[in-house]
């Protein structure tokens, strides 16, 4: 009876039973619709959150660089997303920093104001460069922006002075001696004009070239040993002309940062266009044509090394407020010469076997700080340690390890974006080092 009464149910109630089904169906297509755009939402929502933490991170690491590189006072951060980035520039270094909603509601746009439209997520270009300072050792540290052309002519002036005393004879008592005495003073002047070329391939690498050009003077006064003259003799050379060429990569290593370091790795060739030690006409002792007991001296003041070298190094600095340290540490290697030949008077020349100067293991340290948007002053020391130079394979007699120290403090005045003043002052600390350097440079950023 069951199943005739279900067979008995009309056609119409049927059909309103499967309508109601697929109205079902399709309300619950649209509550699946509704859950995945949801989903996405909240997804995209996170993304945006992301983005703008990158985004005020980004902008305040560029507003300290920015500060620290024009002298500014310490610009106010907010790190409140909700209330955005704050830059109070009134504010300075060790006063009392104004309250979040204070800087905040200084820093709101006004109502009718147009606030710039920026991609959400995305950071803003930055350089990430380290800041500037006023540049005293012969490595810079800031980078050559991508796509621009640094042409600095610079012009450096040293003086070198060492007294010798040669002793030959015997005493009879202190205080007196018996025999010969060779008192002998080097006073040796010099000026280098450098053109200088930098070239930014990328944001973090940069190409240098360096042309010089050196004028020597050297004096010699002395007086000799078995010559029995109670007179001093001066012995004055000079030469000028193209010095030895350079070739400069440098690339930065990381992405530094407030109370972050920067390394930039560089890699320096040296060649040997200028004049060597060993083309020069030497005054010799021994082995002389017509003058055998010369002074020994080259009769012109060489240009250049003499040798190719490879100097590998690095540089680094370190920002922190109100002054940024840095320093860099490299080796430079002197490629050896083989059959060397030395010329003498009258054209004749000595062949005097393999040459090869020493190493050269150089470090420095200095600080600089910034005294306005436009000068800013550095102090440092920079020391070079020399090993001995040596001659078929063994140490020249009389060579031994030299060690260079210098204290250096400059200066830098910046006209406008692209032409700026740089003087350098150095001081030498040992006997080995030049008395004084200046050197003033102007580099003009195309």
């Amino acid at each position: 009876m069951v199943a005739l009464g279900l067979l008995a149910v009309p056609p119409a109630m049927a059909q309103q039973a499967g309508g109601e089904d697929a109205r079902l169906n399709e309300l619950q297509r649209q509550i699946n619709e509704q859950t995945s755009k949801l989903a996405q939402m909240r997804q995209s929502l996170q993304e945006q959150e992301a983005g703008l933490a990158q985004l005020q991170q980004s902008l305040n690491e560029e507003i300290l660089a920015s500060a620290r590189a024009r002298g500014a006072p310490a610009p106010v951060l907010l790190p409140s997303l909700s209330q955005g980035v704050g830059y109070a520039p009134s504010a300075t270094v060790g006063a009392a920093t104004p309250a979040p909603a204070a800087v905040a509601q200084q820093q709101a746009p006004e109502p009718n104001a147009e606030v710039p439209r920026q991609r959400v997520g995305q950071a803003p270009e930055s350089d990430s460069r380290p800041p500037e300072v006023a540049q005293i050792f012969d490595q810079p540290g800031v980078l050559t922006p991508p796509g621009k052309f640094v042409l600095e002519p610079s012009l450096q002036y040293g003086y070198y002075a060492n007294d010798r005393v040669a002793l030959v004879g015997y005493t009879v008592i202190p205080a007196i001696l018996i025999g010969l005495i060779d008192v002998r003073q080097v006073k040796t002047t010099t000026g280098v004009s450098t053109l200088t070329t930098r070239y930014g391939v990328g944001k973090r690498f940069e190409l240098e070239l360096k042309l010089p050009y050196v004028y020597v003077n050297t004096d010699t006064i002395s007086r000799e040993v078995f010559t029995g003259s109670a007179q001093d003799r001066v012995f004055n050379v000079n030469g000028s002309g193209v010095g030895d060429v350079e070739m400069t990569a440098r690339y930065q290593i990381n992405q530094g940062g407030p109370d972050k370091p920067f390394y930039i790795g560089w890699l320096r060739y040296k060649s040997r266009t200028g004049r060597d030690p060993f083309e020069v006409v030497t005054d010799c002792v021994t082995r002389c044509v017509a003058n055998t007991t010369g002074t020994g001296l080259p009769l012109e003041s060489p240009t250049g090394s003499g040798f190719e070298a490879i100097q590998p190094g690095v540089t680094w600095l370190f920002p922190s407020d109100p002054v940024v340290f840095f320093g860099s540490l490299s080796y430079l290697h002197n490629f050896k010469r083989s059959n060397v030949t030395r010329t003498l008077l009258l054209g004749a020349e000595e062949n005097i076997g393999d040459i090869e100067a020493g190493d050269i293991i150089g470090f420095n340290l200095g600080l600089g700080l910034a005294l306005n948007e436009k000068a800013s002053i550095s102090m440092g020391y920079d020391q070079s340690i020399i090993d001995r130079t040596k001659q078929n394979g063994k140490d020249i007699p009389g060579s031994a390890r030299i060690t260079q120290g210098t204290l250096l403090l400059g200066g830098t005045y910046r006209f406008n974006d692209n032409v700026s003043f740089n003087m350098a002052l150095g001081a030498g600390l040992t006997r080995d080092t030049p008395d004084l350097t200046v050197t003033a440079r102007v580099p003009i950023t195309f």
